[in-house]
């Protein structure tokens, strides 16, 4: 693998003028404990330790963790020194998403376009390799201090990325599936400049659209549209909040994270009522439902695959859109800040977000913050 020497000014080939990318390749983790947190992760939501680099694989400054399950590779970094950008990003943030790397077919390439239709560039292209193959990497800013890093893998056969050693395999059955989507919270008023930034630098087009009144509460409201790239393998959620009465969850989100981030990454389950069964089990916590919800379930959801006694149970949310229905469930905010959560999602054909469900999650997640004093 060759990375060429790169000329932002060069134009792009007519038919290369899009962003091609494969999927998400994985979502990288700052946090201030990085084995307490793989400890966390591999047992209470059944991920596999897979790789692993830091002193003693040569690493001098930090450690991560590689976690996988399904589809799904998380990688869990802390720093070694705390004096570098992993312990600054962990004293403004707390542990926070910040990678969303994309698997892409050429890391120049997707770098050159990124940076020609407007992205500010963090890592210019370059390769790294060792005895196993080479991989190409680069990467660009998007909202707040997350980053949108390219990986160009190729034939590469090593354990994750060169300076990682192999620490085991990811089981072959799995409670999730796959990432279904990552939602990104942004300031009030900067939506809209976000959503054109994935239009115009990965080609995206605007999935969904809610208002503040699809949205809301009697106390607060969010706006939010949906990017996709038309594929499906890549749908981010945009969020601002809305005037209201009270601070909006994206308000709280913003306080206690300290500006933009990933608010919640979706996890694609084939069973839904199983997963939520084994987590819940694990010591998992998720927003409490009341139970008049499923009394009007029946009638606005018609009939669905699941035992109705068993959502109720759980507190999985259940709706329903022309192409088919979906269920989904959220979890409480995985560490101390009320930041960053886990959405569990099964889909049967439908291929929307859960627009039926806002009002009684909004409540779900007023009553948490009314609990923390921040509503």
């Amino acid at each position: 693998m060759a990375i060429d020497q790169l000329d932002p000014r060069a134009p792009i080939p007519v038919d290369r003028d899009r962003m091609p990318v494969h999927g998400i390749d994985h979502l990288e983790l700052y946090v201030g404990n990085a084995a307490q947190a793989a400890y966390y992760f591999t047992h209470a939501y059944g991920f596999t330790e897979t790789a692993y680099s830091g002193l003693e694989t040569g690493r001098r400054d930090r450690v991560s963790h590689v976690l996988e399950q399904g589809r799904i590779r998380l990688v869990l970094t802390g720093s070694l020194t705390g004096d570098d950008e992993i312990g600054e990003h962990h004293k403004r943030h707390g542990d926070g998403v910040q990678k969303i790397a994309l698997s892409v077919p050429d890391a120049t390439e997707a770098y050159r376009h990124a940076i020609q239709h407007g992205a500010r560039g963090v890592v210019t292209p370059h390769v790294v390799g060792d005895e196993h193959g080479e991989v190409g990497l680069s990467a660009v800013a998007t909202y707040g201090d997350t980053v949108h890093l390219f990986v160009e893998r190729g034939g590469y056969e090593g354990a994750f990325l060169p300076g990682f050693e192999r620490r085991g395999e990811a089981p072959g059955e799995a409670l999730f599936a796959g990432i279904d989507h990552v939602v990104g919270n942004v300031e009030l008023g900067h939506m809209q400049e976000w959503v054109g930034y994935y239009e115009r630098v990965f080609g995206m087009t605007e999935l969904i659209h809610f208002s503040d009144e699809a949205i809301s509460t009697e106390y607060s409201a969010l706006m939010s549209k949906v990017v996709t790239d038309g594929s499906g393998r890549l749908k981010f959620p945009i969020n601002e909040p809305a005037e209201g009465r009270r601070k909006s969850q994206i308000e709280e989100y913003i306080d206690f994270y300290r500006g933009a981030g990933v608010q919640h990454v979706a996890i694609s389950t084939r069973d839904i009522v199983g997963t939520v069964d084994a987590l819940g089990a694990r010591g998992v916590e998720f927003l409490a439902i009341p139970g008049e919800y499923y009394d009007e379930v029946p009638g606005r959801i018609g009939e669905i695959e699941q035992d109705l006694g068993d959502l109720r149970r759980l507190g999985i949310l259940v709706d329903r859109d022309d192409e088919g229905y979906l269920l989904q469930i959220f979890t409480k905010p995985l560490g101390d800040r009320p930041t960053v959560f886990f959405e569990i999602i099964e889909r049967h054909g439908s291929r929307g977000f859960g627009e039926g469900n806002f009002k009684a999650l909004f409540q779900a997640i007023e009553r948490e913050q009314d609990r923390r004093g921040n509503l």
